[in-house]
């Protein structure tokens, strides 16, 4: 079977397409508010995040719950919330808030796991809820229909509030100073980023989340220097990027999160490469 006919066989399957709706409607959701975190040096909150989310899955599977994803989403919204309020308003600094969290709802969420799963193949389970390993090959049609209204419901915040988001992650106190309520955007923007992290888990697992936030940010910055480049490029390159993985992985047989983030690697280094020999676009 020739590689043309092997691309039309899977794509006559409706998982592919499935797959491919979801990974590209996340990627960009991921890669948007990828570049504000990426500035403002909150990178770090999307690894807190997904620990938080793995945690909440793993209740949800001691709960039996058919549909996990709207306790996951409850779950992490609330913390994505708190985390920003211990960071500002408690003696516990940001990045330890989010390490005592994270740590936390991974322990605690692998230790429901081992007492209440009733699985034979608990090792399985825990390797594709942290890796993505084949979740986004097997989404039911109902997790497929919230992924897209969640994504557009991100995509839409982002386009109505742009010019608010960039005030704030530049120069927040200026914001505040024109009448800006940062601390209203502030927690829009963390129950936003929560959203993006669950809808992530299915694509490339939760330990990996991260790379789909940094790494279209930072390949973006190597060529590009406005705010508006550098998100619009950023969100071609993350879209690209998962696409490719998702079709490599299909292809290959490769664990779908793990593909994903390599083809973002891939990207990186010749974004930095072309920033180098180009010196920036600088615009």
């Amino acid at each position: 079977m020739s590689f043309a006919e092997t691309l039309q066989l899977y794509f006559s399957r409706s998982f592919v397409w499935n797959a491919l709706i979801v990974g590209t409607l996340v990627s960009l959701c991921s890669s948007l508010l990828g570049v504000t975190l990426v500035l403002k040096r909150l990178s770090f909150i999307g690894d807190g995040l997904s620990h938080v989310a793995f945690g909440a899955m793993a209740i949800a599977s001691v709960m039996k719950l058919t549909d996990d994803m709207p306790l996951t989403l409850a779950v992490t919204i609330l913390c994505a919330v708190l985390l920003l309020g211990m960071g500002r308003r408690t003696k516990i600094s940001g990045d330890a808030a989010v390490a005592m969290i994270s740590v936390g709802a991974l322990a605690v969420g692998y230790l429901l796991m081992n007492l209440f799963s009733k699985s034979a193949n608990l090792s399985g389970d825990v390797c594709a809820t942290l890796f993505g390993s084949t979740s986004i090959l097997t989404l039911t049609e109902s997790k497929v229909w919230m992924s897209v209204v969640l994504s557009a419901a991100v995509i839409l915040v982002f386009v109505l509030f742009y010019n608010k988001i960039f005030a704030l992650t530049f120069d927040e106190e200026f914001a505040e100073a024109t009448g800006v309520r940062a601390g209203l955007y502030n927690l829009a923007t963390a129950a936003v980023i929560a959203v993006i992290i669950v809808l992530a888990m299915n694509l490339v697992g939760s330990l990996l989340i991260s790379a789909l936030v940094i790494f279209p940010a930072l390949s973006a910055m190597r060529v590009f220097k406005s705010f508006r480049s550098v998100t619009v490029c950023a969100a071609v390159v993350s879209v690209l990027c998962t696409v490719l993985g998702i079709l490599i992985s299909i292809l290959k047989g490769t664990p779908v999160g793990s593909t994903i983030v390599a083809v973002d690697i891939a990207a990186f280094a010749l974004f930095a490469i072309a920033g180098k020999l180009n010196g920036g676009f600088g615009k």
